[in-house]
């Protein structure tokens, strides 16, 4: 017997039987985008990125100082906002402040940091 034996297998999903007619409505659902309505999980909120949205993003990798870790960890929780979600949202802020603005901040956390 090897390791791979002792694996925790996925319990198998019930199929349940459908009717060609809500087979079809659900594939025309499909085509069109919209949720499907035999699906269970369809009705359950996606967890993480669907399919489409993981296109348009990359992973990245940063560091912070664990002030910041903190406060975002603290942001997160207040506002339920994933914290990927909420660095896209203040990048998009500081990206649309003017050159003068950009700089009073960057100067202001260099004193906070120091």
């Amino acid at each position: 017997m090897s390791l791979t034996d002792l694996k925790r297998k996925k319990p198998k999903q019930v199929i349940k039987s459908v009717s060609v007619d809500d087979f079809i409505e659900d594939a025309n659902n499909y085509a069109l985008g919209k949720a499907s309505l035999l699906s269970t999980a369809s009705l359950a909120q996606p967890k993480g990125l669907d399919k489409k949205s993981t296109k348009i993003y990359r992973h990245a990798t940063f560091t912070l100082t664990e002030t910041s870790i903190s406060q975002l960890d603290v942001l997160a929780k207040e506002t339920k906002i994933a914290k990927s979600r909420l660095l896209r949202i203040l990048i998009d802020e500081f990206s649309r402040r003017s050159t003068e603005e950009q700089l009073r901040v960057v100067n202001k956390s260099k004193k906070d940091e120091a």
